[in-house]
This record gives C-alpha cells, structure tokens and sequence, in this order.
C-alpha cells in the first residue's frame, strides 16, 4: 500500500501549490511513482478529483457526507494501488468560510489516515507567526491527527522570541516558491505505518478483503427481507457467494415483490436437498454419546441452522451467518455441538470490532463466557489479538481490572495477574499489559501517570475485560455513549466461522458481518 501526505492550507494565499511541487519531487528524487490526488477541485477531472468543490458542498448540506467520503476513499485506494506515494491536496480557502474548508480537509485526511502538511502564510507576521504555528498544532492535535510538518511560505524562518523553533514537529520555510526539504523527512514518509483505522477505512479493508479470495458463506434465514436485501449488495459488489436456505419458490416471490436484483446465487431447501439424509446420518454419528437417533438427527436437519452448520462442517459452505431472527443460543449451539473448537483452543470466545470515529477497538469476551477461569482469560486475550491481526488492527492487548499494576489486591486482581502471566506464556510475540483499567490501557496522558513505559498503556488495541458482565455492559455503554458500531460478535476458537447478528441488525450490519465471516475462512484456509 501507498503512503501518502495530505497538504492542508488554513487560509488563502500560504503557497499550498508550492509545498504540493516540492513534495512530488522529494519523493521522484527518492525513486518513488508518486501520483497527485486533489479530491476536490474547482474544474471536474482535475488531478484525479472526485468532484467539484459546489458538488461536495451539496452533498455535505444534504446530510451525505459518508457517501462523499466513501467516494473520497474508493478513488484514493484506486490511485493509491498503482504508485509507491500519493500526494493529497486540500482545497484553495476559495469558496467557502476557513473553519468549513479547514474542517473539510482534516476530515478528508483523517478518512485517508494521511499525516497532514500543513501550509502558512509567513508574511508580515514575524515572531507571532511561532506562536500562530504552535496554536495550530495544539487544534489538531485535539482532533487525534498526525502532523508530519508545517511549511511556511513568504517567510525565511519561524522562531520565538529566543531564536529557538516552538514547533514539535519539521518546520520548513521559505521566502521564495521553493522548499528545502532534507532526505530525512522523505524516508520518515515512506516509514511511516498507520496506528490508526477509521470506521469508514475498516469497512471498505472488509469488503476488499472479502473480494480478493470469494467465499461460499450459507445464510439460513433465507426469506428474510433484510437478508434478501443485504444478499443482493454482497452479491452485486462480489464480496462472497451467497446460498440462502429456505423454501426456493417463497424466496423467489419475495425477491420479486421487493424489486431486487441478485444475480447468481443458490437457493436450497433443506427439506428437499440431496444432502438432507448425508447429514442427518451424520449428525447421529458426532452426537451419538449423547444418545441421539437416526429420526432425532433427521428433525435436526430440517431446522434450516442447524443444515446451515452442517454445511459448514461438510465444506459445503465455508461459513455461515444467522442470528437476524433466531437467538444466539439457537445460532451457535450447533457449532457447539459438531463443529467445536479448534487445535489449541478449549473454549470458544467472541469479540466485538468497536468502530470509533477515528479508530478500530477489538473488545472481547462480551457475549459468551461469564466467568472465565484465568486459563479461559488467557486463550481469550491470545484469539482476540490473534482475530484483530486477521483484521488489520495492531494487537496491542490489554487484560482490564480495577487495579491497574500493583496498586490494588483481592481475587479479582489476582485472576488478572494469573491471566495476563498465562497469556504472555503462551504468545511471547504479543504485546500485553495487565492488570490496567480501561482509562490507562486508552488515554496517554493517564498511561504516563500510572504505567509510563508499558509498551500498551496508552495505546491499547485489544481490551480483554475480566467477566462477561463487565464487557458485555461496557460494549453497550462505548456504543451508545461514542456513537461507536459495534460489529459482532465474532466468534473465535472455532474449527470452522460461525457468526451470530443481532435480531435488530441493519442491511450494513449484515453486510459486514457476512464480509467477516468470509475472511474468517480465507484465513482458516491460509489465503491471507
């Protein structure tokens, strides 16, 4: 993947064009294809543009920002796939109020997890202009974005009253249309990895994922309408292929009737499949030590989940998701039952992938073990980093308590030392920290003061919370309280991907779901 910078002016006239020209070239120096990309512009096919500045702002008024962002985003990954380094440039402060085009160009940055070059205007500001530039880098890091530099044009140098730069972060001036940018700052571009993943970014990893090696993902709850609904997206944009389960002639009817448009799927009926009595015989020889006959593995099979999971089993199908008007007892209690857990693992666990405004959460367990044992905490941290990897976020795992370090005592402290010495056992590789509380494993500030050279306060990824009640309550509290979504939960541990949807899940929930589902078993199969 590309990296990339996006020059951001914050008022007319600071030489943005020049500091636009100046990096292409230190990366063309470099050896680099580098590629210009300005998502907005004033002319229509500029550089790359996605539309018109009037475009965007209409957009923007009408409440559609995420569809311009999404858009935003697809043209970036499209140019970014055929270079080595993407220089993004922000708007010309010509068309609407500073603080909205300001706001416009971080929140594009910020979308395209690029480090933003800022670009002033030095003229006639002498001294002041240090202390404009410090004040600047103060706003933006409130907004939790990366800054790589700030150049300042029609200016020889930016320093305070004691000669002395007060930025922390390069500083570059110039009084003519040129920069004099060391080769240092080219090669900390090309270094730089993305500590962060936005909501919008994390989807559409998802869904390109998804598309690179297509799955066979069964959904049983076939005449469902937001399953039909959500099977015509993920079937038009080639994320997986989709068999839905159910009575042929019903789900066709109400395709038609919705007006929908699926193209190629299969459609089976459990109570006429060919496979019908394969499984069943099956299903009576994993559960035989429990007693179950020939005629009670048959009415198993004709519970249209439990064919689901057995096409799963049978790699009939390489996942399975359902749960939109079942329970999720009644989801994965045939997963339990025949598929069970994988080499290594006892116990199967969950996580929830929390999409915050500027960042991706793995939280686990919050919906299947109630009181793990520290063994149980244990294998939960390891498949919860190990699930995070498979989705791009940097495991960087953190076993909560109320007790962060040695400040605090009692059993429950103890299972969480138990734990965390467990888990570090078994994944050396990993980087873990516990026990912590939540606001030291999230906030630096608080991490520096409790934990300061922990390599995960601070900066956590992977919150293993200590009992079902604490985490399930917690996912719930972050969801509504950050306006988060919560995707999940992914169920881990498993021989085979089985997951479970709210019976309140949306269209995109499912979508993302099936698309999860769907690396699940390309990573079981080694394709990732």
């Amino acid at each position: 993947m590309a990296s990339s910078i996006f020059v951001a002016a914050v008022e007319t006239g600071t030489g943005r064009e020049a500091v636009v020209a100046t990096l292409m070239k230190l990366m063309q120096d470099k050896g680099c294809k580098v590629s210009l990309f300005r998502p907005v512009a004033e002319k229509p096919g500029t550089d790359n543009a996605v539309c018109t500045f009037a475009e965007a702002l209409e957009l923007i008024e009408a409440g559609k920002q995420t569809q311009f962002l999404e858009r935003v985003l697809q043209k970036y990954n499209e140019i970014a796939a055929g270079c080595d380094f993407v220089v993004c440039a922000g708007t010309e402060y010509a068309f609407a109020p500073a603080v909205f085009e300001a706001d416009l160009n971080f929140t594009m940055a910020a979308t395209l997890d690029s480090p933003l070059a800022l670009v002033l205007d030095g003229a006639g500001k002498g001294e002041s202009l240090a202390v404009a530039a410090k004040s600047l880098l103060a706003l933006i890091a409130g907004r939790e974005q990366d800054v790589s530099a700030v150049f300042v044009a029609n200016a020889e140098k930016v320093c305070c009253a004691k000669g002395e730069c007060c930025c922390t972060v390069p500083v570059f001036a110039s009084a003519t249309s040129e920069f004099m940018v060391d080769a240092a700052f080219a090669e900390k571009l090309l270094a730089r990895k993305s500590v962060r993943v936005n909501p919008m970014m994390f989807e559409y990893r998802l869904l390109e994922q998804a598309r690179k090696h297509k799955m066979r993902i069964v959904l049983p709850e076939g005449e469902e309408e937001r399953i039909l609904r959500a099977a015509e997206a993920l079937t038009q944009r080639g994320v997986a292929d989709i068999i839905l389960l159910g009575d042929e002639a019903a789900i066709k009817a109400k395709i038609k009737t919705l007006g929908l448009n699926m193209g190629a799927l299969s459609i089976q009926n459990p109570l006429i499949s060919p496979k019908f009595e394969e499984y069943a015989q099956s299903y009576a020889e994993f559960r035989k030590a429990k007693g179950v006959t020939i005629e009670q593995a048959r009415e198993k099979m004709r519970d249209a989940t439990y064919f689901g999971s057995m096409m799963v089993k049978k790699d009939d199908a390489d996942g399975m998701v359902s749960g939109s008007i079942n329970t999720t007892a009644h989801t994965i209690r045939p997963a339990f039952e025949f598929i069970k857990t994988k080499p290594g693992f006892a116990n199967v666990s969950s996580v929830f992938l929390m999409c915050m405004k500027d960042r991706v959460l793995v939280f686990g367990d919050c919906a299947v073990t109630p009181n793990p044992t520290p063994e149980q905490l244990a294998e939960i941290a390891v498949a919860s980093a190990h699930t995070a990897k498979v989705f791009g976020v940097e495991p960087r795992v953190a076993m909560l308590s109320y007790s962060t370090g040695t400040s605090g005592k009692g059993p429950d402290v103890d299972l969480v030392i138990e734990a965390t010495k467990l888990a570090r056992e078994r994944a050396p590789e990993l980087a873990i920290e516990g026990p912590i509380q939540y606001d030291a494993a999230m906030v630096p500030a608080v991490a520096k003061t409790k934990l300061p050279n922990s390599p995960v306060a601070g900066k956590a990824t992977v919150f293993i919370f200590p009992d079902l009640n604490t985490g399930n309550n917690t996912y719930k509290a972050v969801q509504r309280a950050a306006n988060a979504i919560a995707i999940g939960p992914v169920l881990q541990g498993l021989n085979k991907p089985v997951n479970d949807l709210s019976r309140g899940c949306l269209v995109p929930d499912i979508i993302n779901t099936v698309a999860i589902t769907a690396i699940q078993a390309q990573a079981e199969k080694g394709l990732l």
